[in-house]
């Protein structure tokens, strides 16, 4: 399990979006993006992202994942006004409560167990009319620092109800424009409910979690050995070599660093661009 919206990255065709145009936004208050804020992330902005990743001391990749989030978006002011919303990833439900009181409610999908939607008090920071794709009709950007997370919009309405994306919370279109209409910027969105927060994987360990460390490390050509759930150690081999190529400690121990970086890599193995 990993925090973390899509990774933002340099593919072809171009990643795009609301997300995409926030880190355009970011980049080019801060004097490093000097081209068009079209929401494109096309090769000016992989250059800027590169940029600003030397400037902070992070790994240079042209990824924005969550450690170059967490650099672009330091901190938020609190929430505030009459609107509030109540997400429970548990149950996949939005309830709107204005002057306190309930108002309305709205079925929801919610982040898949490996890229969960995150849980705490956040604020709505962001808004767009018509992203389009897999957006949808409207886009509600969150607070939460190492992610590209929102409220938004839908091309798939058949995961409305599902654990079903890459942190995001989607709503129905019909549904987003309506809760658009009526919440303004710095609105507060309390964010509860259970998600598998993962563990610690290292030699002997054995499940289901391990299982799929194994699936990933032998599509991204590190691990050649049986896929049976269990830590030993080719899995550790294959562990170190992986962490060793992105930059990380390479002591065969798959905690919150290795898992993001696993998770990044996969993303981009598997061409995943669905927010």
């Amino acid at each position: 399990m990993v925090y973390a919206s899509r990774y933002l990255r340099l593919m072809s065709p171009y990643m795009r979006g609301p997300d995409v145009l926030s880190v355009q936004k970011r980049l080019k208050e801060l004097g490093i993006f000097k081209g068009n804020l079209d929401g494109i992330f096309g090769p000016e902005v992989n250059t800027a992202v590169r940029e600003f990743q030397r400037r902070s001391g992070l790994m240079v990749d042209g990824v924005v994942g969550p450690s170059t989030y967490q650099a672009l978006y330091p901190g938020y002011p609190g929430g505030y006004g009459p609107i509030r919303l109540a997400i429970d990833v548990s149950t996949r439900i939005l309830q709107v409560y204005k002057d306190n009181q309930l108002d309305r409610t709205y079925p929801v999908a919610v982040g898949k167990p490996e890229t969960p939607t995150p849980l705490g008090y956040w604020t709505i920071v962001e808004k767009a009319l018509n992203p389009g794709g897999p957006f949808g009709a409207r886009w509600m950007r969150l607070s939460v620092p190492w992610g590209g997370f929102g409220i938004h919009g839908t091309d798939n309405p058949n995961s409305i109800g599902q654990a079903a994306s890459h942190g995001c919370v989607r709503m129905y279109n019909d549904d987003v424009i309506q809760l658009y209409n009526i919440v303004n910027l710095g609105t507060p969105v309390k964010i509860i409910g259970a998600v598998f927060t993962g563990r610690i994987s290292t030699v002997g360990s054995q499940g289901e979690d391990v299982r799929q460390i194994q699936q990933r490390l032998q599509a991204l050509g590190y691990y050649r050995g049986d896929i049976d759930g269990v830590y030993g150690p080719i899995t550790q081999q294959a562990v170190r070599a992986f962490q060793k190529d992105q930059g990380l400690e390479p002591d065969g121990v798959v905690g919150p660093m290795t898992y993001d970086s696993l998770q990044k890599a996969w993303d981009i193995v598997i061409g995943d661009i669905q927010p």
